[in-house]
Formats: C-alpha cells, structure tokens, sequence
C-alpha cells in the first residue's frame, strides 16, 4: 500500500463476513412521498475523489474535477447524498477501521457532510453481501435515509458500481475515468463523461424540494434505459484490483 510499505497482509483463517461498516453523522431524511429522486449515492474512489490503492491518509485525499459542485447541486435540490464504498484494504491487512475514518473525514471536510457512509471492509473471496457488485451497501445506505432504492440513484467509475445499483434496484450512472475498461462503457446504461454532467442528468425535472416536475429520466424510470432494454454490466474488475 502506498505510504504504508511495512504493512503487510493478513495470513491464516479468515473470519466469516459480516455486514458493512455503517458512518452516519446526520440524521436520517424523511422519505418524500412522489419524490422522483430520493437520493443520490456517490462511489468514492475514482468518483468523489482521486483512487489512491489502499488510501489510509487523509493528506492524499484529492478531489475529482467537479466534486464540489455536483455534490452542492443535489444538495441544492433539498435529496440527502450518501457514500458506497468497497475498502478491501481492511481485509487485506492493509488499513484499519481509523484509517477509513480519517480519510472520510478528510473527504467530507472538502465536500461537505454527506448522511450516510456504508463501507465494505471485506475481500473479493469472504462470501459478503455487500461488496459491490452486490446490493448491500446500497440497500443499507437506503435503509438509513428511509428511501426506496427504486428512487435512487449511485454514481461510479466502474462496471461493479452500476452492477451493485442494478441489483438494489437503483439507477447507475458511470462516470468513466481512466481505469474504466471499454467494455463497461460500452455496456452501461447511462453514462456521463464528468460527476456534474452526471448529476445534472439525474435532477432532469427534479424540483428543489425533490419533487419530479416532469419529463422523462426520473430515477428508476424508463428515462434510466436505452431503447434496447436493460444491460448487466460486468460485475467486478479483474483480480488484483484495489477495490
């Protein structure tokens, strides 16, 4: 891990999986009936900020081009932000529970507090449900803010994002960076070149209370498919990956 060379990973029997660590600093929002977008979830690495493998230190934290602003203009529209992030690092050996910390820490006094943070601390082979792709952390984040996942939407950088939203039953939205394979692209079913072009495309209609003014592309509508139906995109990156 870079900026920890002597860290080393774990050996010997794993512990059975658990279910993802929780960090909720604010209240849960009250769910907003009709509401055509209850919330918005934000992967971190490679989305809200720089993807530094295995990151434990907050001065490494670097914002993504257009962080602040799309996260202040979902803010604006009165929709509660949430953080879903895979920290395989913790499984590994890598990085402990204070260090995941400082760094949200860190994040959040560049953007701002978000409602919820859920995060994976387990490793691709410990059987959780909720290492994305799969739809734990996004089911768990909703559960907090008292949203339904059909009337949410999670922005990330790869393909394991959009799976993880899809399988919630969220609306995905990629936001390719330079680590995004071509065929995640090529198979996602919305996507935008930059987080704020993103997040304009999700508030589409959306007044400022969270209300749908109308139009297509509500969350979890069919503004959210292409005219060839619904695509899986791939379902994780390949093995040695970070996340």
């Amino acid at each position: 891990m870079t900026g920890h060379p002597a860290a080393r990973p774990r050996r010997g029997r794993r512990r059975p999986a658990t279910g993802p660590w929780l960090f909720t600093a604010r209240a849960a929002a009250a769910r907003r009936d009709g509401a055509s977008l209850e919330a918005v979830l934000f992967d971190r690495d490679g989305t809200l900020v720089a993807d530094v493998p295995y990151n434990g230190d907050p001065a490494r934290v670097q914002l993504m081009p257009s962080a602040r602003e799309a996260v202040d203009a979902v803010r604006a529209v009165g929709i509660p932000v949430g953080v879903v992030s895979n920290q395989s690092g913790v499984a590994r050996g890598l990085l402990t529970r204070r260090q995941v910390e400082a760094v949200q820490r860190q994040v959040e006094a560049l953007l701002g507090p978000f409602e919820v943070w859920a995060v994976c601390p387990h490793g691709p082979d410990d059987g959780c449900g909720c290492r994305k792709p799969a739809p734990g952390l996004v089911l768990a984040a909703c559960e907090h803010l008292g949203v339904r996942a059909a009337r949410t939407a999670v922005i990330g950088d790869i393909g394991s994002d959009v799976a993880a939203a899809r399988a919630a039953g969220a609306r995905g939205v990629l936001v390719p960076t330079a680590v995004t394979r071509p065929e995640e692209v090529g198979t996602a079913e919305e996507a935008a070149p930059d987080l704020l072009t993103a997040v304009r495309q999700l508030l589409r209609g959306v007044g400022r209370s969270g209300e749908h003014a109308g139009g297509a592309g509500s969350a979890g509508g069919a503004g959210s498919a292409g005219a060839g139906g619904r695509r899986t995109p791939p379902a994780e990156r390949t093995p040695g990956g970070t996340r």
